[in-house]
């Protein structure tokens, strides 16, 4: 017996319609409930639709391009009574197993073993929450990863999190079956959050060793390659229940023409930002479970591209491109051949930063304006503060006064106080202002808020308390966000020039680097007078260049004299 089954889009909060960009499964495919089908994509952003039910694709009513909406018609599915059974092999650990084991079932050869131990000898339903993740709250549901009625271990990936600044998978702290699931992309979690809950077994052991019985055929390999021409030539996909036309690395997928077939398995937001770079994921390897492809496969293959040289030569001898670009392979080098060596791993803060960092680069024509501005009455007038001020504990920084000239510079050229949005250039109407702050793990971006409503010495006591908290590390995502133009101070340091990275979705950053004393002529004499280079990198896609020589030399004879900020 079995019925015909409409799988309609459900809401997905969009009122216009949405592309198809992705179909997911194909004709004759065994699917579950949950399981992603085709991805949507408009103007903000990527999404897969999941199947509301289980069975058999009989055919799918869209295709790529199409547009659809809320209650559009995806495909047909058969739902069969023995569907369920034929979905049992998907809690195992590897995507070859559930293949023998439906080919086992095509030759009539039942396997009672791996129904008979269904209950546990001893059970109990364990909740799992999200652990500590710092000091975000409500963080975003971009993907969930699992389904009721998996197996799952101790540690693997069950949904993934996204903030602003950075995505992260949950693993799961104990091993079962999964009963329900608390979560729905979209959702906003924070620690504690109720996940899922998990049916944990006394003697798990016993129950994972079932398909055992059954490895001796899946070791067969006259008879698993056999059947895959014939279902090649029907135009009927081999499938994998659970992981339906998911890129495999198994035995059963090893022919080419299979596995180039099947769409790689990764999350929306993964699909996106490799779609953003123009790199194809048919051609990353993906690090995550099951073959997932993570942004750190795509960052890995684009940076890998970007190595320069020529075309690597492949085993005919033949040069061969990298993400279309005709360069070498990194190459392999072991360096402990010719002297000690240590790994170290790279901070969590470094390998936010550098992959955001390198997309930025990738991603925005950056173009920089040099300019110097003469700060000697500026210095001066600060040091007078200062002694003034030691009593109460006052320090007055250059960064504060260059935060107050920034923000009269924005007020006269808006376009640098912007967002790209799409083909919309987004004005804001306040000023938050971003300040590089130099960390053990690395660099963050603390934000003064409303930085034109305030006053110098109040900014100076505010930067100064955002970059103690940034060294011990306190420093909350909150603190982070809402930045319209950041500030990079190299000047404690030194150098004279430098190229600051534009800290997206801003348009410009100002780099500031160490002043020194100069001859300055002044129509009669030289004189020496303190200098401070500025370095401005725009968005030239935003800002031309005139554009942004005005508003340097705008910026530097505020800081020349200070009075100007009061007009």
């Amino acid at each position: 017996m079995s019925n015909i089954i409409e799988v309609n889009i459900p809401d997905i909060g969009a009122d216009d319609e949405v592309d198809v960009i992705e179909i997911l499964v194909s004709e004759g495919d065994t699917i579950e409930v949950e399981q992603s089908l085709i991805t949507v994509e408009s103007d903000k952003a990527s999404m897969e639709i999941p199947s509301s039910h289980a069975g058999v694709v009989k055919s799918i009513k869209v295709k790529l391009g199409d547009k659809v909406k809320e209650g559009s018609l995806v495909l047909e599915l058969e739902a069969a009574e023995q569907a369920a059974p034929a979905a049992q092999p998907k809690a195992e650990t590897t995507a070859d197993e559930p293949v023998a084991a439906s080919k086992d079932d095509a030759k009539g050869e039942a396997q009672p073993p791996a129904a008979a131990p269904q209950t546990p000898v001893s059970e109990s339903v364990q909740t799992v929450h999200v652990p500590d993740i710092g000091d975000a709250a409500d963080v975003d549901v971009i993907e969930v990863m699992v389904a009721v009625g998996d197996t799952i271990d101790v540690d693997q990936s069950l949904i993934t999190l996204e903030t602003d600044k950075a995505s992260m998978e949950v693993p799961s702290s104990h091993a079962g079956v999964v009963t329900a699931i608390n979560v729905k992309v979209g959702d906003k979690v924070s620690q504690g959050s109720a996940i899922l809950e998990v049916r944990t077994a006394a003697a798990p052991a016993a129950a994972n060793q079932q398909p055992a019985v059954s490895q001796p055929a899946a070791s067969q390999p006259a008879a698993a390659p056999a059947p895959a021409p014939t279902a090649r030539a029907e135009s009927a996909p081999a499938t994998v229940p659970g992981v339906a036309n998911r890129v495999s690395p198994t035995a059963a997928y090893a022919d080419s023409e299979v596995a180039l077939r099947n769409l790689p398995h990764a999350s929306p937001s993964v699909r996106k930002f490799a779609r953003e770079l123009g790199v194809d994921l048919e051609k990353v390897h993906g690090s995550g479970n099951k073959g997932r492809i993570t942004a750190d496969d795509v960052r890995g293959f684009v940076k890998q591209a970007l190595a320069g040289g020529a075309a690597p030569i492949t085993a005919a001898g033949t040069a061969a491109q990298v993400g279309g670009l005709d360069v070498l392979a990194w190459p392999k080098v072991d360096f402990s051949k010719f002297g000690p060596v240590e790994t170290q791993a790279l901070s969590r803060i470094k390998k936010i930063s550098g992959a955001n960092l390198h997309r930025n680069w990738v991603m925005i024509p950056h173009v920089t304006n040099n300019d110097l501005a003469d700060i000697t009455s500026l210095e001066a007038f600060r040091k007078q503060i200062n002694e003034e001020g030691k009593k109460e504990g006052v320090r007055m920084t250059m960064l504060a006064f260059l935060i107050k000239a920034v923000v009269a510079a924005l007020k006269k050229f808006p376009e640098f106080n912007a967002s790209l949005d799409g083909d919309n250039l987004v004005l804001k109407q306040y000023y938050n202002v971003g300040f590089a702050a130099d960390t053990p793990n690395g660099l963050v971006v603390p934000v003064i808020r409303d930085a034109d409503k305030k006053g110098v010495l109040e900014i100076a006591r505010e930067t100064g308390e955002l970059a103690a908290a940034a060294r011990d590390g306190k420093l909350s995502a909150a603190q982070m966000q809402g930045g319209c133009f950041t500030i990079s101070s190299l000047g404690g340091i030194g150098g004279t020039d430098f190229t600051p990275i534009i800290n997206a979705p801003e348009v410009a950053i100002l780099g500031v680097s160490r002043s020194s004393i100069q001859p300055v002529w002044d129509g009669k004499e030289f004189e020496p007078r303190l200098m401070l280079p500025l370095s401005l990198s725009y968005d030239h896609r935003v800002i031309d260049g005139a554009a942004a020589a005005r508003f340097n030399a705008f910026l530097a004879s505020t800081l020349a004299d200070f009075r100007r900020i009061i007009l």
